[in-house]
């Protein structure tokens, strides 16, 4: 399991914690009154924030990761250009085959 996949699974059960945890604190402030009912709203907001700045975080490793693969392709295509050149050629002619068989 590569890096972005586990920081992946990881956000989405953060999401689900911090959405239960949500859930079940609005479904508290509902029956509640006052000052404990904008107590348990505060921990909501608290909670939601977090999760938006995880999320942040890792969009922030997401387009870090992809701009390092463009500069790693860049590179690669600038060191060695004509063998660039055959396997773009390739890669046409496979999918021009493909696309005229249907």
């Amino acid at each position: 399991m590569t890096q972005l996949e586990r920081a992946r699974d990881q956000i989405v059960d953060d999401f689900s914690t911090v959405l239960n945890e949500a859930e079940d604190l609005l479904k508290k402030a509902g029956q509640e009154t006052g000052e404990k009912a904008r107590d348990l709203r505060a921990q909501v907001e608290r909670k939601l924030l977090t999760a938006k700045l995880r999320l942040q975080e890792l969009e922030g490793q997401a387009v870090d990761q992809a701009k390092a693969a463009a500069r790693y392709t860049d590179d690669l295509v600038h060191d060695h250009p004509w063998q660039a050149i055959g396997i773009a050629a390739a890669i046409g002619f496979v999918a021009g085959l493909l696309m005229n068989r249907r």
